[in-house]
């Protein structure tokens, strides 16, 4: 029964030492420190080893008898290169540390691998024309344990890009591969060493990404001169470049679509036209996204939205890229055993759609809801299918209002859920998450638990205007939901402070939210409104409704059953604003206390009470006793049962 015998080798007696030694990566005491590690390793893991200075060293008939590994610490040394062509099994140290780490075995390799850096990464390359760099990537990534692959397929888990041009890239952005720099190769190589190192990690991998608009060259029409400086400092962030408008330099023209009518010049073949959801959407996939579908058409021209679409395919070579994409999107289909793009609406039309709109990325409110969980009540369809019946009172007129302001309302929750939150929270999103779990649950809160109750009150509103009499109860369905308005309002606007200051940090620090927040405040069912703008709407909802009680009970006769319920429920809304504002106050003073334990060195730790609340502060000048000399920064910290004194 054969067993593994290693040979170790730091250097080999049979070059020339000094023609080594001038080898700038040859350092004699890092390489024995290694080898009397690796040593060790092998006692631990009890693997019989040999220690070579020269291949004469070794026994020939012993050698037939036993599989040789030849660990190695430099891939660079002549004797690896004869070794690698006489087949031989060739280790790094580092695989060695791996395994015994593991508890493994010494991997079965049929190609040189020196550590485990990129082992389970499948890679593929792309717009690389120099095939020395080529092979050396290829090398550097097989020492590496990676495997390459020439065609792109789904099991590719990263691509290797030169450039952001050509099938391979198309599809990787389609599917959310990650798309790296060669640079990710080699600094990966660098660290071969570190046997705790995975070049797949998401914080060291980042770096080394394509930014979305690397060989791009941008130029912005029809856009106020803030917003155009905003998207030009926005187009360097990501790689790109920016130029005037009618410079022949320029890759693109991002023109303001509701503004600009007219491209003020002779636009040449090479340059795409797009609207600015093409800039905006590129950077919050995180990749450069496909022009076809953001092509910019003047109104009613048919003729430019001929040429632009015959622009978008009439490159050299297109029938062959075409043709090999085709196939590319029929493997991607076999292998997955589905179609990595949405089905078409129109069966018929299968054959009609331009393989160019297959991969390019729509952030439609469908397309975002699509693999997204979207709370019950924003499915639910209104019962109004018919007009409501003509009243003239004026009772009638005012219930109306409440009637329309709250389905308003409901809307307004429902597209702040839809639009904004859950596309936060899908999972698969491409360039990964936009935003954090924590950072999402701060912006929004329980607006889905609010949305929930005026459902609710909604549905019931709408029940008593469809069978609408003047006897009818609008104060009962405010009574009827007050305990549950009293439960999900707090936790929302106790902290909507908390929620825009989590919004304009994350728009600050994270350019692909910034650019979420421009798509979806472009889009009708926002109103142009920002997403702050949105969420103050629940604020200001609950005394808008006790506003339009107090006018329905004026405009409500005596003798009326509804006079005394709606007195009711008005103060059953003020109870609930009351029971907001006092919560709102004291988590303000909670929040304070805490500021004060940090702010304060040597804070005793019973100063924390649930009962406790910071009332005043007051920085003053002590006038001298035994606590303190006269004329020192005292600061005076008054809460509802005691006053501490703070020394500066």
């Amino acid at each position: 029964m054969q067993y593994c015998r290693l040979l170790l080798r730091s250097y080999c007696q049979e070059f020339d030492p000094d023609q080594l030694k001038a080898d700038s990566s040859f350092h004699p005491s890092e390489v024995g420190k290694m080898r009397t590690q690796v040593v060790t390793v092998l006692i631990e893991i009890k693997v019989p080893y040999i220690k070579m200075e020269s291949m004469k060293t070794c026994d020939d008939s012993e050698s037939l008898e036993v599989e040789a590994v030849f660990v190695i610490s430099d891939f660079e040394e002549p004797i690896f290169r004869n070794l690698n062509k006489a087949d031989c099994r060739i280790l790094g140290p580092p695989v060695v540390f791996h395994c015994a780490k593991q508890g493994e075995p010494l991997p079965i390799v049929y190609r040189p691998l020196y550590c485990t850096n990129m082992v389970n990464l499948v890679l593929c390359f792309t717009g690389f024309r120099k095939k020395d760099e080529l092979v050396k990537l290829v090398t550097l990534v097989h020492h590496m344990g990676g495997i390459i692959r020439r065609d792109f397929s789904s099991k590719v888990t990263h691509l290797v890009a030169n450039s952001t041009q050509g099938d391979k890239f198309r599809v990787a952005v389609s599917l959310g591969t990650p798309i790296m720099k060669a640079e990710w190769i080699y600094r990966s190589w660098e660290r071969r060493n570190d046997i705790d190192f995975c070049a797949a990690n998401e914080e060291f991998r980042k770096e080394f990404k394509v930014p979305p608009f690397q060989d791009c060259i941008l130029s912005f029409l029809g856009f106020s001169e803030e917003e155009k400086k905003n998207m030009e400092e926005m187009t360097e962030m990501q790689g790109g470049q920016y130029l005037p408008v009618g410079d022949e330099r320029c890759t693109h023209l991002i023109v303001e679509e509701n503004t600009v009518k007219n491209i003020p010049f002779e636009s040449s073949q090479s340059l795409f036209v797009v609207k600015q959801e093409w800039f905006w959407g590129s950077i919050q996939m995180d990749a450069r996204a496909g022009e076809s579908m953001y092509l910019f058409e003047k109104p009613d021209s048919p003729e430019l939205k001929t040429s632009t679409s015959v622009l978008s395919l009439s490159t050299p070579n297109s029938n062959r890229k075409r043709r090999r994409l085709r196939e590319t999107l029929a493997q991607l289909t076999r292998e997955m055993d589905m179609s990595p793009f949405p089905p078409r609406k129109r069966p018929s039309a299968e054959h009609s759609l331009s393989i160019g709109s297959l991969l390019d990325i729509s952030n439609t409110p469908e397309s975002s809801m699509a693999n997204g969980e979207t709370p019950k009540s924003c499915t639910k369809p209104s019962k109004n299918t018919s007009p409501f019946p003509s009243k003239q009172s004026a009772r009638w007129q005012v219930a109306k209002e409440l009637y329309q302001t709250e389905s308003n309302y409901v809307d307004i929750l429902t597209t702040i859920i839809q639009v904004f939150q859950v596309p936060l929270e899908k999972e698969g999103q491409l360039g990964g998450p936009i935003l954090a779990p924590e950072e999402i649950k701060t912006i929004f809160g329980s607006i889905p638990d609010i949305l929930d109750v005026h459902i609710k009150i909604k549905e019931d509103l709408e029940d008593l205007m469809i069978n609408w009499t003047e006897n009818q109860s609008i104060g009962e369905v405010i009574l009827k939901y007050s305990k549950d308005l009293v439960k999900t309002y707090p936790p929302f606007v106790n902290f909507f402070e908390m929620s825009k200051e989590t919004i304009t940090k994350c728009e600050k620090q994270k350019p692909r939210f910034h650019a979420f927040l421009k798509i979806n405040q472009a889009k009708p069912e926002c109103g142009r409104q920002s997403l702050a703008e949105l969420l103050i709407r629940p604020v200001q909802r609950l005394p808008s409704v006790a506003l339009l009680l107090n006018d329905l009970k004026k405009h409500t006769a005596e003798d009326n059953p509804d006079k005394a319920t709606l007195e009711s429920a008005i103060e059953s809304l003020k109870e609930v604003m009351t029971h907001i504002n006092e919560d709102k106050r004291k988590t303000e003073g909670q929040r304070q206390i805490f500021d004060v334990v940090y702010e304060v060195d040597g804070c005793p730790a019973n100063l924390l009470s649930s009962h406790r609340c910071l009332i005043q502060r007051l920085e003053t000048v002590a006038l001298g006793d035994d606590l303190c000399d006269r004329g020192e920064q005292v600061t005076l910290f008054l809460f509802n049962d005691c006053l501490e004194v703070s020394l500066q």
